[in-house]
């Protein structure tokens, strides 16, 4: 034993001069030389280790003084770091300098400054399971033993330590210091998606200090956002929330991830995009103001980007209904706990909003009889034309924040059209005015004109044969221009009255002996597919959401859906043009693909 320590004495004496020789001198000859002898080194260090976890703290240094500074000369040699099994083995040894209990100031300093090293050696290796057990047997814990024994303890110690320090607030006893947790967040980097380490990644996003500035590593919550989206990791919402709340850049990653993924897929039902909405915490989330405005700022970007794409309104208006029932859901909490009405003031989510018109979208219409539902739609028009027409064109965001603001709740639009084509009395100006408006919020007063006559004059057309015994489907088309050249009538007006046609045929009593023919007359392009699968799914949808009992007009639009979708998947896939404009103003040309509801 004793000549192996000796041995192990000259040896260590030989090296320690060898990293001053390549630390001191970054020549090519020196990389050589570094190079040459990497396999004789690592052996070294792996027979140091061998000694090291055989001695207390104290005696190590009293052995190898100077452990400390080799140790650290190999931590930032890129050569020794980048060969084979090297920075595993320098883990272990490091390791084995720490004090496992600290007594002295000194001591904790010693144990910082190692952190530090394990650090940046880390945030640039990655373990794996297999890695973590020679770590652990690295600190002389057998394989069998490190799950229960060490990992387990030590998160729970830490997790202990930083619970501890959130209670104990601004005392001066607290037991871990801003700059060790700083630390610790860096390290748990490369660790975040190991289950083991879950409860210290919980503890660290759900820690609260009274530090001024955020003390929590960026990277930290960057890797734990992006391994929360690719399913790598599981966390309670809460501390999600929190990761969010405290790194918004975190926050508009997801919300970019989510409208990605949906508008990406070609067969999402609005089921299921509910269903992703609710996997990804947003809507739950978007409860607290600041996250709320973030989300919706990308679905802003998108809107614009995109030129209205009916996946991004649509994916808008569930992610809003989601909000909207996690809001009730969180200020019955508030009053059961508190007596106040609202935890956070409706204006601090629509800010450049009418409160009025806010209060009245904010009403969903399952909770309005419906025989007042046109009296409802009366007033939201009157209210957002009273809003549009008294902006100028240095207001915010001009039209389109209102349009903006509308379209979260478009079920409204939908509403409208099916009250014009079913009321007995004629086509109100407010009614035909919402529905101008939804469909091309860009339009001057002169253009929006144009289409309200041209929309009342189907209208007139479409109700002439709504209680017709006999029906064609060519006759309907004719109603809607739809033989017509596209020249011959404005561009705006396509898809709106597009929209009218569908409702007739699922509205009108001998609508769906016709559906099937008028349906396949009118897709015939890819594009014409996916708009009118869009109309039936949002229709199918929204009556669900409402409760409307019609078991027979369901019945149709679901057959109708599920045809086309089967067709529509022997389609080449289609993506989303992205029209790049300036933003906080919709496009000015009118085109297909504007936003319609």
């Amino acid at each position: 034993m004793a000549h192996k320590s000796a041995n192990l004495f000259s040896e260590y004496e030989f090296w320690m001069q060898k990293l001053s020789v390549w630390d001191q001198a970054s020549t090519l000859k020196t990389q050589q030389d570094a190079c040459v002898h990497l396999s004789q080194f690592q052996e070294f260090l792996r027979r140091m280790h061998e000694a090291l976890k055989e001695m207390d703290s104290e005696t190590i240094i009293e052995n190898f003084p100077t452990i400390g500074q080799l140790l650290a000369k190999i931590s930032w040699n890129p050569l020794i770091l980048a060969y084979d099994e090297t920075p595993k083995i320098l883990i272990w040894c490091l390791c084995c300098l720490m004090n496992k209990e600290p007594q002295n100031s000194g001591e904790t300093k010693y144990n910082s400054w190692i952190r530090s090293l394990l650090s940046h050696i880390l945030s640039g290796f990655r373990m794996d399971m297999k890695e973590v057990g020679l770590f652990c047997h690295g600190l002389g814990y057998a394989p069998a033993d490190y799950c229960p024994r060490l990992l387990k303890n030590m998160v729970s110690s830490l997790v202990s330590e930083l619970r501890e320090n959130h209670l104990n607030g601004f005392n001066t006893q607290k037991r871990m210091a801003p700059e060790r947790i700083t630390s610790l967040s860096r390290v748990c980097i490369p660790l975040v998606t190991l289950p083991d380490f879950e409860p210290l990644v919980n503890a660290l996003l759900t820690y609260h200090g009274h530090e001024p500035q955020e003390i929590i590593w960026p990277e930290f919550f960057e890797t734990v956002n992006e391994a929360f989206l690719l399913k790598k990791i599981h966390l309670p919402a809460a501390a999600i929330i929190c990761l969010w709340l405290r790194h918004l850049p975190s926050c508009e990653r997801a919300a970019l991830h989510l409208v990605e993924k949906l508008i990406s897929s070609d067969t999402s039902t609005l089921q299921r995009v509910e269903c992703c909405l609710k996997d990804s915490l947003l809507p739950q989330a978007a409860c607290h103001p600041a996250l709320f405005r973030t989300v919706d700022e990308v679905f802003r970007c998108a809107l614009l980007e995109t030129d209205g794409a009916p996946e991004v309104v649509a994916a808008l208006q569930v992610f809003t209904r989601g909000f909207l029932d996690a809001l009730e859901k969180e200020n019955k909490q508030v009053r059961q706990a508190s007596g106040q009405e609202l935890k956070f003031p409706l204006k601090t989510y629509f800010p450049y909003a009418s409160p009025f018109l806010v209060m009245v979208l904010l009403q969903h219409p399952k909770d309005v009889p419906q025989r007042l539902w046109y009296r409802s739609l009366t007033h939201i028009s009157e209210t957002l034309r009273e809003t549009v027409e008294s902006q100028t064109d240095g207001s915010h965001g001009g039209a389109f924040e209102s349009w903006f603001l509308f379209t979260h709740f478009g079920g409204w639009a939908d509403i409208a059209a099916e009250q014009l084509l079913m009321s007995d009395t004629e086509p109100t100006e407010a009614l035909l005015w919402l529905l101008a408006f939804s469909s091309s919020p860009h339009d001057g007063s002169q253009q929006r004109t144009q289409t309200m006559v041209e929309v009342k004059a189907v209208l007139g057309r479409l109700r002439k044969l709504f209680r017709s015994v006999t029906l064609s489907g060519q006759d309907l088309l004719e109603a809607v221009g739809e033989n017509r050249e596209p020249s011959s009538r404005m561009l705006t007006c396509q898809q709106l009255t597009r929209r009218l046609l569908l409702s007739f045929l699922l509205w009108a009593p001998g609508g769906h002996t016709i559906a099937q023919d008028v349906i396949t007359s009118l897709a015939q392009t890819e594009e014409m597919t996916r708009e009118i699968i869009g109309f039936l799914d949002q229709t199918v949808y929204r009556w669900e959401q409402l409760c409307i009992e019609a078991p027979r007009l369901g019945m149709v639009a679901k057959e109708l859906l599920t045809e086309l979708q089967t067709r529509a998947k022997h389609s080449p896939a289609h993506h989303v043009t992205v029209v790049r404009g300036k933003a906080g103003s919709p496009r000015p040309q009118d085109r297909p693909g504007k936003p319609v509801q």
